[in-house]
């Protein structure tokens, strides 16, 4: 069993934060790019907010 901190870790690229592996995204690790469904919905179209200047 690994531990959470030698999980793999990406950057959603609509808020910006790190977000680590999980077990359903197994298969699609390569492919995901967003840490939530949300963050899918509503970040898609604009881009990581750090590039915009927010934070």
């Amino acid at each position: 069993m690994r531990k959470k901190g030698d999980l793999p870790q990406k950057t959603c690229r609509a808020c910006g934060r790190p977000f680590s592996w999980r077990r359903k995204w197994a298969r699609d690790w390569d492919n995901v790019r967003f840490c939530s469904l949300r963050c899918r919905r509503t970040g898609a179209a604009r881009g990581p907010a750090r590039a915009r200047g927010q934070q």
